[in-house]
């Protein structure tokens, strides 16, 4: 990827740091009555373990065990710790070290399909998202060029429908690339095949505006019908200002298109 030597340089230094989190001022004692004979056990199975005492409400435990199977390569624990904290689960909230997380992750060499596919297409839409607003205080400084880089490796190697969405975005409002409502339209309508709201909401508004009133208020519709509590306002306030706009009998052959939408998918 063509990423500006200044955040190589911040990356490279998160990854390097990810390798020194099992330092011995942060090493992890799991004890015995935690995991029998450590070095006896493969990291798959302290993940597992990990994985019981999160469902358990277990957190601490759980954070124990990732973190030993991610010192010893278990890409889901390296995941998992990333979320944690960058989510604030079970752990201060610190996007710093979620970056770093994901920064370690994204560095493997993951082929479409595998089983692994997920943790770094994932990684690199959550690595793209902090370079396009940067971490206060931290040295990850905002760089959309990195961002939209990022975002273009798992929207176009993996087929991410979350990067997909940012890439059309960006191409939308010109950030990191040249403004291309074309490309944006394109990116949005491979998101929206795989059912994503805010891409296939975002795309419907495009087709109202260029006049395809039908097709557009359709798709906003059918992307309210299924959009998660934190898109359903935006895309509320969208299809109800498109809806208010419409002529009686497209908004009756919308309403109906949308259903088919919701059946069949978009095409």
């Amino acid at each position: 990827m063509r990423i500006s030597e200044g955040t190589r340089a911040g990356i490279l230094a998160a990854t390097v740091a990810f390798g020194t989190v099992g330092g011995a001022e942060q090493a992890l004692a799991l004890d015995e009555k935690t995991v029998v004979q450590q070095e006896r056990r493969s990291p798959w199975a302290v993940f597992r373990f990990g994985f019981s005492a999160y469902k358990k409400g277990n957190k601490d435990e759980a954070v124990e065990a990732y973190r030993y199977a991610a010192e010893n390569g278990q890409l889901g624990a390296s995941w998992k710790l990333a979320r944690m904290y960058a989510e604030g689960d079970g752990v201060a909230r610190d996007d710093y070290e979620a970056f770093k997380f994901f920064a370690a992750i994204a560095q493997q060499d993951v082929r479409p399909g595998s089983p692994e596919e997920t943790y770094v297409s994932d990684a690199l839409v959550a690595l793209g998202t902090y370079l396009k607003n940067g971490i206060p205080g931290s040295p990850v400084k905002a760089d959309p060029v990195a961002a939209q880089e990022y975002f273009m490796r798992a929207a176009a190697t993996y087929r991410n429908p979350n990067a997909q969405y940012e890439v059309g975005k960006m191409f939308l409002k010109g950030e990191g690339v040249t403004p291309s409502v074309r490309q944006a339209a394109r990116w949005f309508q491979l998101a929206a095949e795989k059912g994503h709201a805010g891409a296939q909401a975002t795309l419907g508004n495009l087709l109202f505006q260029s006049g395809k009133v039908v097709r557009g208020l359709a798709m906003m519709t059918a992307a309210l019908d299924r959009a998660s509590p934190a898109d359903a306002p935006w895309i509320r306030a969208m299809q109800e200002e498109a809806f208010a706009l419409a002529g009686e009998s497209d908004r009756r052959t919308a309403i109906a298109l949308a259903a088919d939408i919701l059946s069949n998918g978009t095409k």
